[in-house]
């Protein structure tokens, strides 16, 4: 439980986290509790605590325990600088048997508050449902944790946001034979059950055959899993205000096909669905906050999978739109998948506005590395809303170019388009976003490239422990309330 009260009460049954930045050697440190303020001055006197970053000191006050935790310079202290110092505390050896504890910003401040609430969600999350639990591991996972600040009305729903980035790190985190097209299926059917303000699409291959989803069934056709195409329609606003339209990439798991992936990258592709991870737990968002706009929630479910039917570099594949594709390599499969959607989309709704969300390119990391997510566009006015959104929420986006010219790097010489470019390799976000962009017509478009912060496969990046991040919750919902 997470709550945010302006009371400090510091009672007998918690731990008191302070935070405070290197004024924890000067007189001006905002704490206002003479005890606590004498405890902090005994500290640093004594030379045991500066509030460098990354610092972290246990005092006891009587009974009761207290966590000095080091924010360093003043000036560098932002809102991903408290998130992590915030974990960091939270992980700390000596705050793992603790039920109950209360955190007190270094300000009381909306971004303070935020932050503690983000680390104490997203920043402790961790998958463990395959790890053994040790009998005398005395652990307190579930802890009450109370913020001190101001209360607003908007903390509530950055819980919620944060709880439901967890819940996407969860689908993303899970088995890919446990987390197929079914299995989706069944949770968004979860989702919007008894809601009237939403309808469920479902096109299984059936429906995607008589539809002529070419591209998508290729892409599957090695499988033995059913693909899925799900498409939730919100509608949080009145009947004449437009929709905007997010689909999500969702192969469950991508080997690559015949052009099949070497070791090194091949192990965490369950995490190939992670923009359908994202829209879904967006849906869900969407429902609990009430959001006030029409939203069509579009997921595209395959898998990409090696047997005697797999689809074959060379191979000339016809889509939902009509346009012919030249197979230049299998593993360009998720622009395969999301052009047939794309498409679908834009034919039968009509949306004023869409969005993109994929896993879709290694050329992002060359380009980005892994803070960054990717963004193209072919309207200014819609990427500066997405990016003013990346920064108030921290799910951060550097938008690259998308021009006339690329349309000649995916000409093909046997089909009207080729899924790879002919550009050798260079630029490969951008084209790969212009494939994309040829399946939306003249529709409002943006395309978020998430291959780089989807999934953290070593210990940790910024405040994400190992395994999925959840990126792009809060980022599309935070567009959502305010777009």
């Amino acid at each position: 439980m997470i709550q945010v009260r302006r009371d400090f009460k510091f009672d007998k049954s918690a731990v008191l986290v302070l935070l405070t930045s290197e004024q924890a050697k000067s007189e001006s440190v905002p704490v206002k509790d003479k005890a606590l303020l004498a405890e902090l001055q005994k500290a640093v006197a004594a030379g045991q605590f500066e509030g460098n970053g990354g610092e972290l000191f246990p005092a006891v006050s009587g009974k009761k325990l207290i966590l000095f935790v080091g924010l360093g310079k003043e000036k560098d202290v932002n809102r991903t600088a408290l998130c992590m110092a915030v974990r960091r505390a939270l992980l700390s050896a000596g705050l793992k048997k603790v039920a109950s504890l209360e955190i007190l910003p270094h300000a009381d401040t909306a971004e303070d508050a935020i932050a503690i609430i983000e680390a104490a969600v997203i920043g402790v999350y961790a998958w463990k449902k395959y790890v053994s639990v040790k009998k005398d591991d005395k652990s307190v996972s579930k802890k009450d944790i109370f913020v001190v600040a101001s209360p607003r009305e908007e903390y509530s729903a950055i819980v919620k946001v944060a709880e439901n980035v967890n819940f996407a790190r969860d689908l993303v985190n899970e088995n890919a034979d446990v987390v197929h097209s079914l299995f989706l299926e069944k949770v968004v059917r979860g989702i919007v059950r008894g809601k009237g303000n939403v309808s469920l699409e479902v096109l299984d291959r059936k429906k995607m055959l008589a539809r002529k989803f070419g591209l998508l069934l290729a892409v599957n056709q090695g499988s033995n899993k059913e693909p899925r195409v799900l498409i939730a329609r919100y509608r949080g606003a009145g009947k004449k205000e437009p929709y905007t339209a997010v689909v999500g990439k969702g192969l469950t798991f991508d080997s690559g096909g015949l052009n099949l992936k070497p070791t090194g990258h091949i192990e965490t592709m369950r995490s190939d669905m992670s923009g359908a991870a994202a829209v879904i737990a967006v849906l869900k968002t969407a429902l609990e906050l009430k959001i006030k706009k029409n939203i069509i929630f579009a997921c595209a479910i395959a898998e990409n999978a090696i047997d005697a039917n797999a689809y074959k570099p060379g191979d000339v594949v016809v889509g939902y739109s009509g346009k012919s594709v030249e197979i230049g390599n299998t593993d360009a499969e998720g622009r395969l998948v999301l052009a047939d959607v794309l498409s679908y989309i834009v034919d039968k709704d009509k949306p004023a506005r869409i969005i993109d969300i994929a896993t879709l390119t290694g050329a992002v990391v060359v380009a980005l590395g892994h803070d960054y997510s990717g963004l193209v566009s072919n309207n200014d006015s819609l990427a500066e809303e997405l990016l003013a959104s990346a920064r108030a929420t921290d799910d951060r986006l550097w938008r690259l170019p998308n021009y006339p010219e690329l349309k000649d790097s995916m000409k093909s010489k046997i089909a009207d388009i080729k899924n790879t470019s002919n550009w050798r390799g260079a630029g490969g976000t951008m084209t790969g976003a212009e494939f994309l962009r040829q399946f939306v017509d003249k529709t409002t478009w943006a395309h978020l490239d998430i291959a780089g912060t989807a999934f953290v496969d070593n210990d940790v990046r910024l405040y994400y422990g190992h395994g999925a991040t959840g990126v792009g919750v809060r980022l599309l919902t935070h567009f959502f309330q305010n777009n």
